[in-house]
């Protein structure tokens, strides 16, 4: 009889609930993105805890509809956004409270995470890093851009902080140039559906690395604002312009961090991981260099379950 592991997560901006099963395939995904309104560039945790809480109970009714809840083994959920003991976010309360909840009516295992091992555990389904001891991996995302090394641990991951963001994150960089042109928040996937038809410019993009793998990005945000203000160029080539030119400092983060700490393997997670140009300019930069590089699939770049169930699998 197949053994289903599930998994909750109520973040910043998705409220979702997965399973899979004992091969690791994914027998249900479910989300909802919280709803933001036109103009705004994020929601207050009251918001997001408000729509989480009106969110889960529909997932968990469909869950019982679409799955044989008497095979469930294990029931996870992120708890807070990284695993560190002072990391702490109200919105992971909604999620924790019910995967709780649950696995006491169903006499189940309960396991805790953090939303982080959850991206990296979604990057770990289909490849064969989840065979290593250790990798470097990139988290690229509205609410976090860090570079982590990764102790694949049997009983959990020790993850420690090596570089990133020292301002904005990679993906806050994105809705904010997005949200100023009109574009809905979130707006990576439209940003990157217009910037297929763009062509990079040929500027001189700033780009602030300090000590290898730190790095600053409100000065690149300030220069694409004043740019579009000038109106001299198609969105389309200034939106090419601003993925590429991302792209090209991950690049060099990933090559300074892979020399500095030996390694040859890292993965890329978060919602910004799925972006076309992004993706595909840093799979042929590293690998000429020798770096194994490693995604997850498109659609477990954003935020989902599915992570958080295969962790409990896992781990």
């Amino acid at each position: 009889m197949d053994k289903y592991y599930v998994g909750i997560d109520t973040s910043a901006y998705t409220t979702s609930l997965a399973a899979i099963d004992e091969r690791s395939n994914i027998v249900l995904d479910l989300r909802e993105i919280l709803r933001v309104k036109r103009g705004q560039k994020g929601l207050r945790q009251q918001e997001a805890i408000f729509q989480h809480i009106n969110n889960l109970p529909t997932l968990i009714e469909r869950m019982t509809k679409e799955l044989d809840v008497s095979k469930i083994q294990t029931i996870s959920c992120s708890i807070k956004p990284r695993n560190m003991r002072e990391s702490y976010m109200p919105v992971f309360i909604v999620g924790k409270g019910q995967a709780f909840v649950l696995s006491k009516i169903l006499d189940v295992e309960y396991k805790e995470f953090s939303h982080q091992e959850g991206h990296i555990s979604a990057g770990m389904l289909d490849n064969d890093i989840k065979d290593l001891k250790s990798f470097m991996s990139l988290h690229i995302s509205g609410g976090t851009t860090e570079l982590l090394m990764v102790h694949n641990q049997e009983k959990g991951f020790k993850i420690d902080i090596i570089g990133g963001s020292l301002d904005l994150s990679v993906g806050q960089l994105i809705d904010r140039i997005g949200v100023g042109v009109g574009i809905n928040f979130p707006c990576g996937k439209a940003m990157d559906r217009i910037s297929s038809t763009g062509n990079p410019l040929d500027l001189n993009v700033p780009i602030n690395i300090k000590d290898s793998t730190w790095f600053n990005l409100s000065g690149m945000e300030n220069y694409f604002k004043s740019f579009i203000k000038t109106n001299k160029y198609a969105i389309e080539d200034i939106f090419a312009t601003l993925f590429y030119s991302i792209a090209f400092f991950i690049d060099k983060i990933l090559s300074n961090s892979c020399i500095q700490y030996g390694m040859k393997n890292v993965l890329i997670t978060g919602g910004v991981s799925a972006n076309t140009i992004v993706r595909g300019y840093l799979e042929t930069q590293l690998r000429k260099k020798d770096i194994n590089i490693h995604f997850p699939r498109r659609e477990l770049c954003t935020d989902n379950g599915v992570g958080i169930a295969y962790a409990g699998k896992l781990k």
